[in-house]
């Protein structure tokens, strides 16, 4: 009975040393570690993308197709859902 008491023991030490050392390397809340891509869509995105929006921009013209294919996603899941769920005549 000592023994899976003492790999227990062994492997919850590792684990909570790697959540302590994330912990301690984390970032501030709110400070992206490289700015570079943020300031160019500040910067550019209007002038780009004639949108007044920089959030707009980055989801519908700057990752169009990203946004496509999670509403493919998100549409096959609920048609899915809808054939589970439809009444048997």
């Amino acid at each position: 009975m000592k023994g899976p008491r003492v790999i227990f023991l062994i492997f919850f030490v590792i684990f909570v040393g790697i959540l302590c050392q994330g912990l301690y390397n984390i970032h501030p809340f709110g400070e992206p570690r490289v700015s570079a891509m943020d300031d160019y869509f500040i910067n550019n995105a209007q002038s780009e993308r004639a949108a007044n929006n920089v959030v707009t921009s980055i989801v519908f013209d700057y990752r169009g197709f990203d946004t496509l294919g999670e509403a493919a996603v998100l549409f096959t899941a609920v048609m899915s859902v809808a054939a589970l769920f439809r009444k048997e005549e």
